[in-house]
């Protein structure tokens, strides 16, 4: 049977496995770690583009755990992180226990709330992992109240998270049909056309993440190798290959490698690219 043939019924039940995956994955290794140590400060980039401001009903999709939905409620807005990882949202709630906000478990593709519920929608290199990019800006667009805001922060297919997907990729298991790269985000072209004519004043800019944790390309590799769940799945699908777990070494060292510059008195800096995209709902 091709894929065309598969019944509704089929259909749901390979989104639910897929979507299974999705989890376990994110569960793996210490992705709380790499924010705490790297990420976290992008919350702060989006919520700042966003101009949020206290009363506002915020939604962070697909929030891990939480970096921008934190910062949305320190500004006295009513945040809500949502994740499809129950894992990244008990980490989050763990590092911010201070924080007033409401944690839940969602569906970036399905999201478990009603048309135009929220003031701002948001979501930081979080959407972007979503399969089906289109059934994600959908809903994005869709429980964002007419003239809301709504804000993306995605890695860029051109900067070192895109390259280290795209070097990946023959590593990792094959994706199933209709499932898109996760850089894709990072494309002004694309998200604007994920969005279409349901939004106005579509800003979008690339910004890059100072990064100074790695004092070369091994530690890059080895870092996202023990902490990082796509890389530690591309690992473990070729466990039993000791050939091509060394050549998937060798890769990633040498992106690291690439991505990164070395100052005169030895310091090794990186910086990562992404794609800020705000707009307003029509």
């Amino acid at each position: 049977m091709s894929t065309t043939d598969t019944t509704p019924t089929e259909t749901a039940q390979q989104d639910r496995e897929l979507k299974d995956r999705h989890r376990r994955m994110w569960a793996l290794g210490d992705y709380p770690r790499v924010c705490r140590e790297i990420v976290s400060p992008l919350g702060e980039v989006l919520v700042g583009a966003l101009s949020i401001v206290e009363g506002e009903r915020v939604l962070d999709v697909a929030a891990g755990t939480g970096s921008a939905a934190v910062r949305a409620a320190r500004r006295g807005a009513v945040a809500v992180a949502s994740d499809l990882t129950p894992e990244l949202l008990e980490a989050g709630k763990a590092c911010h226990p201070d924080d007033v906000l409401t944690w839940e478990v969602a569906d970036a593709e399905a999201l478990p709330y009603e048309d135009g519920a929220f003031d701002v929608v948001m979501s930081c290199i979080g959407v972007m992992f979503a399969p089906h990019h289109q059934r994600a800006a959908d809903e994005l667009v869709r429980v964002c109240r007419p003239g809301g805001r709504i804000g993306i922060l995605s890695w860029t297919p051109e900067g070192t998270i895109g390259h280290l997907f795209a070097t990946m990729k023959s590593y990792m298991p094959s994706p199933p049909p209709g499932v898109q790269p996760p850089p894709l985000w990072g494309s002004q072209d694309h998200v604007r056309e994920l969005l279409g004519d349901r939004v106005t004043d579509v800003t979008c800019s690339k910004g890059t993440l100072p990064v100074r944790n790695f004092a070369d390309g091994s530690e890059f590799r080895d870092y996202f190798a023990a902490h990082y769940g796509p890389t530690i799945t591309g690992y473990r699908a070729h466990a039993q290959d000791a050939e091509r777990t060394a050549q998937l070494d060798r890769d990633l060292a040498e992106l690291g490698e690439r991505e990164g510059t070395r100052a005169e008195d030895g310091g090794f800096s990186m910086h990562w690219e992404y794609l800020l995209t705000t707009a307003t709902v029509a």
